[in-house]
């Protein structure tokens, strides 16, 4: 038996549809040839109370990552309030590691949210043993935008669907075809993604933390404290644009890595993922309590967020500076605030600080070209 979960507003949200025999009954359902069955989400306790019965275990640890100090504080921010990361370095600086680890500090899936994605997994003919863990997507730069996105012939969802509610990380960003890359901007924006063929229209379900990572240019070392850029300006400038604007103006969080030496750090002293997550599940019950639901800051509407996150006159005359001096767009100054409200929610602050303000504006700095919109994560 398949479930799928309904993105149909129409559909009350507690329910979701009882599928028999293969995903092609789905398909049918969609074209008018299939009545789906509505269950409700009660029902499904034999399929829960298997998952509560499975050890919660994390492949990663950050105690274990040497050196990268901001890089881990802003990802906690990013765990905390669901926000897109895009971080650059050279080669072997660590951005992979950062981003394989980042999952250990994301709490585990609600009963919900644990059984969405072993709905979307079985849906799409695999299996998820941790599906009590927020899922971690990882595709190749090849990979067609079908398999990121989903189609096909009959319709199966793609990696941002597999990586509802957990993590979808793009290593080597940059070599991803543009034209692919830019079909993330739907489910970035709506959290979901919809495919139309000829017979029909399905909606998948994308609600999902974007990590992407490139290096600075072709060769890899711009900037680089080790090595010299081979790369004449022209050429960082097609490649940095591979990432189109729009995409970018995405991205809540801009990073810049450069190389740890290792003689000059040690694992001692490391905070433990599980001391992280603790403040991440703490700051996310603050954001549950407040909207009333389970959301995070990074996807609850602008009306909801500014009603919360009321700034003061000197607040709005700096931030208003800010956005004057780096060209920020709309979308970008409410990124600032969201980032903003996240860090306030971690210290435990109902009101937004000048400091929480400060250092949302230091994870989105930006100038005029993406080689030169980071923030520098050296430690």
């Amino acid at each position: 038996m398949i479930y799928w979960i309904s993105w149909n507003p129409d559909i009350v949200q507690d329910q979701l549809f009882s599928v028999h025999n293969s995903t092609q009954d789905v398909v049918e359902s969609f074209s008018g040839q299939m009545q789906l069955n509505v269950s409700p989400r009660g029902a499904t306790s034999r399929i829960t109370d298997l998952s509560e019965s499975i050890t919660l275990t994390y492949d990663k640890d950050f105690k274990h990552v040497l050196g990268h100090k901001q890089a881990k504080r802003a990802l906690e921010i990013a765990a905390a309030g669901g926000h897109n990361v895009l971080m650059v370095g050279p080669p072997g600086c660590g951005k992979s590691l950062l981003a394989e680890t980042f999952q250990s500090i994301l709490p585990p899936l609600k009963q919900e949210g644990s059984f969405d994605v072993m709905s979307i997994y079985q849906l799409a003919g695999m299996t998820n043993e941790k599906h009590q863990l927020p899922p971690y997507r990882a595709p190749h730069h090849s990979a067609s935008a079908v398999s990121l996105i989903g189609g096909g012939a009959n319709p199966k969802p793609g990696e941002v669907t597999l990586a509802h509610h957990g993590v979808l990380f793009l290593d080597e960003m940059a070599e991803f075809p543009k034209r692919t890359l830019d079909m993330l901007r739907q489910p970035l924006e709506m959290g979901r993604v919809t495919i139309s063929r000829a017979a029909s229209t399905v909606t998948y379900p994308a609600q999902f933390i974007l990590i992407g990572a490139m290096n600075p240019c072709p060769c890899g070392y711009l900037g680089s404290r080790h090595r010299y850029c081979t790369c004449s300006p022209k050429q960082v400038l097609a490649y940095t644009n591979r990432v189109s604007g729009p995409i970018e103006d995405r991205m809540d969080i801009l990073l810049t890595l450069n190389t740890v030496v290792l003689e000059q750090e040690s694992s001692e002293g490391n905070e433990p993922s599980s001391s992280i997550r603790s403040r991440v599940q703490a700051a996310r019950n603050i954001q549950y309590a407040r909207f009333n639901r389970d959301i995070t800051n990074s996807v609850v509407s602008n009306e909801q967020l500014s009603h919360c996150s009321r700034l003061n006159d000197d607040q709005q005359k700096m931030l208003q500076q800010w956005a004057s001096q780096y060209h920020w767009s709309t979308r970008v100054q409410m990124k600032i605030l969201r980032l903003a409200r996240t860090i306030s929610d971690l210290s435990g602050h109902e009101n937004i600080s000048n400091e929480a303000i400060w250092e949302a504006v230091t994870l989105r700095r930006t100038n005029a070209s993406l080689g030169q919109k980071r923030i520098t994560a050296d430690h």
